[in-house]
């Protein structure tokens, strides 16, 4: 059974899984949502997520800021070209609705490119050496 063009791949995933372990499509749906949200919790809290079967996967913070410079850039150009006053009704709605697009995208990267944070991938708790301990005395 292939895929419908009109369902989402989770909305395709959700209905197989129901029929084929005979449970409410909307059990499904709630489990998969809690799944993907806890998922999205974790990478925010930890900038890291571990799926077993799948990996590990990290926040790749350079590369972050590295779109969200071309996504800034994108977003002023947009806004001067909705400034100009040529432009069909038309074209300033699409141009409209991709400035909201990446003024979102741009709110939800901002914690995740946060500088306080510090990635302690491999860093280890260092335990006080025995002349250490003693100097302390």
């Amino acid at each position: 059974m292939d895929k419908p063009v009109s369902l989402s791949v989770k909305d395709y995933i959700i209905r197989k899984m129901a029929v084929k372990m005979m449970v409410p499509e909307k059990t499904i749906d709630a489990i998969v949502s809690h799944q993907f949200q806890s998922a999205l919790e974790a990478m925010r809290k930890n900038k890291s997520v571990e799926i077993s079967g799948f990996g590990k996967f990290y926040f790749n913070t350079p590369k972050a800021k590295k779109t969200m410079e071309k996504m800034l850039v994108q977003r002023e150009f947009l806004r001067a070209h909705l400034t100009n006053p040529e432009l069909s009704e038309k074209k300033k709605a699409v141009s409209a609705i991709k400035v909201q697009g990446l003024t979102e995208a741009i709110e939800a990267l901002k914690p995740m490119i946060d500088e306080t944070d510090t990635d302690l991938r491999g860093v280890e708790e260092q335990v006080d050496s025995p002349s250490q301990a003693q100097r302390a005395d």
